[in-house]
């Protein structure tokens, strides 16, 4: 895939910023078909870093979150056309965590079953992130938020995703994905942050292997396209190799597609804990990195059924 890069944007203050706001000078204004590298700092801004201890983490605060880059302007896109972002590359540097918060603050999928936060910091190397027990997660990076601005004005919180993207978590849009986004302000003032070395469909514990990276990205308009949501084009990979493995899976089976979820993954901890012999906090933190969960069914009145898979293939 070649590519020039056209714009450079450092991770500098100026280039930051922590809210979808319609009202933000873009930082550059770019021609479809020309590239920008953005550089993302890690989610919680800073404040948990390769030496951390979960102190840091249980202690960081949520206001603000997300440090974005950007906006970045599209020349000729108006509100009802559609922005393409073709995402052409991503460069971590070499370390990333993944944690939990303490339950009190009512956050992840299972804060009622964990009192304390816990934390891993992962070394990434060029395409595996390092676990415990000789555990390796294959890197498969991306943008966690991705998004234009909201037509409506103001100031808008980062942490949900919008009509425009944002805070999508979409563990597919990685290197040669492109994301449509529907435009609804003039330019579409685009930002990306929040990136991800790998992640588990589900993000259950709150976070993926957040870690500060570069993107790389092509922008194009398409005036002949039009939709309400964000959607994409993907080649996966959907497996942790990127071809069809063996799994285990466990599943969850509830009236409340919220609580099956919470089945399936409190059974896959439990798996993980007796089978891997991982601790549960280590088990909740590799279900946020590797663990996909899927709805499996939705049709059979009055229970529907959540699946959770783990690969065989990262263990030792």
């Amino acid at each position: 895939m070649s590519y020039e890069v056209d714009y450079e944007l450092s991770d500098d203050d100026e280039n930051v910023h922590h809210v979808w706001d319609n009202s933000l000078d873009p930082l550059v204004t770019v021609e479809p078909g020309e590239v920008v590298r953005f550089e993302c700092r890690d989610a919680l801004d800073g404040q948990v870093g390769p030496d951390s201890g979960v102190e840091d983490l249980a202690n960081a605060t949520f206001d603000p979150v997300h440090p974005l880059t950007g906006p970045v302007a599209v020349e000729g896109a108006e509100p009802g056309d559609v922005l393409a972002i073709e995402l052409l590359d991503f460069e971590h540097k070499g370390w990333g965590f993944t944690g939990f918060m303490p339950g009190e603050m009512g956050l992840g999928l299972l804060p009622e079953e964990f009192e304390e936060a816990g934390l891993h910091i992962w070394e990434l190397e060029e395409d595996v992130a390092h676990f415990v027990n000789g555990i390796e997660i294959p890197l498969d990076m991306f943008p966690g938020i991705i998004g234009v601005a909201p037509g409506k004005d103001g100031e808008h919180d980062t942490l949900p995703p919008y009509d425009t993207g944002g805070n999508m978590d979409v563990k597919h849009m990685t290197k040669g994905s492109t994301v449509y986004l529907p435009v609804e302000v003039e330019g579409g003032l685009f930002s990306t942050a929040d990136c991800h070395a790998a992640q588990g469909d589900g993000e259950v514990c709150v976070t993926g292997i957040e870690a500060p990276m570069y993107v790389t990205a092509r922008f194009d308009v398409l005036k002949d396209k039009s939709i309400e949501q964000p959607q994409l084009k993907t080649t996966g990979p959907f497996t942790p190799t990127g071809s069809d493995e063996p799994m285990h899976a466990t599943t969850g089976i509830a009236d409340d597609l919220m609580e099956a979820t919470k089945k399936a993954v409190r059974h896959m901890i439990d798996h993980l804990e007796t089978e891997r012999d991982l601790t549960r906090g280590e088990a909740y933190i590799l279900c946020s990195a590797a663990v996909d969960l899927k709805i499996s069914e939705v049709v059979d009145a009055p229970n529907w059924t959540v699946t959770a898979y783990v690969p065989d293939s990262i263990f030792p």
